[in-house]
């Protein structure tokens, strides 16, 4: 549980707070600065650079971030949303905490070791998310969600990121990527509505960016482990 500010690079201290310029331009600037959504962002950004480098946390904010975000989602009535983040990424973040503290890696303690998904894993995946997402439309459609397709993408590629993550396998960066891509469509919807929710929209384009950067340093890691 070593300080993991003390162990960015040069490369992502200029990620992390190009990150954190950007988002704070695009929220402050707006004429409807909402605060909840700002420091969420903060922290989610932040969270992404620490999931980089494999440290744990990165999870502890994941949660931290998981109640925020349940929170803005509610204020929209993305209930799909609200229920995902608060119902399945926030158990498994502190799931995957655990995971993560006791399988240290051998040459750094500080970082989590990677492991490799094997035919056992992806059948489990495969399964498990089919149920997850099946069980959840019926939910989601009961409560009348709005853009219900594009909700119930989110929640399958929520399940897939958070469940690699837990696995501690590289791809979980991969999965948040691709949810960022269905969260960015969602929230430029809602924006349509209210353009408050602008600055979501290009808060979850910096997520996509830092998780892409997040995959890459995960594969050079496995690839030296």
């Amino acid at each position: 549980m070593n300080n993991p500010i003390l162990e960015l690079s040069k490369k992502e201290w200029a990620i992390w707070i190009g990150s954190l310029l950007v988002v704070a331009v695009s929220n402050i600037a707006f004429s409807d600065f909402d605060l909840l959504t700002f420091l969420a962002t903060l922290i989610g950004v932040t969270s992404l650079i620490f999931a980089a480098k494999g440290n744990v946390w990165a999870q502890i904010l994941m949660i931290v971030f998981s109640i925020l975000y349940g929170i803005i989602s509610w204020r929209f009535r993305y209930w799909g949303e609200m229920i995902t983040y608060l119902g399945m990424t926030m158990p498994m973040a502190i799931w995957s905490t655990i995971t993560w503290l006791k399988n240290p890696s051998e040459k750094n303690k500080s970082v989590v070791a990677i492991q490799k998904l094997n035919k056992k894993h992806i059948a489990g995946l495969c399964f498990s998310s089919v149920v997850v997402t099946a069980g959840f439309y019926f939910v989601l459609q009961a409560l009348d969600t709005p853009n219900l397709i594009l909700s119930m993408i989110s929640i399958s590629t929520s399940f897939l990121a958070a469940s690699l993550t837990m696995l501690r396998s590289s791809y979980y960066a991969l999965g948040y990527a691709s949810n960022d891509v269905v969260l960015i469509i969602l929230w430029i919807l809602a924006s349509m509505e209210n353009p408050i929710y602008i600055p979501v929209v290009v808060n979850f384009l910096i997520f996509f960016f830092n998780d892409m950067y997040g995959f890459f340093s995960w594969k050079k890691r496995e690839s030296l482990q």
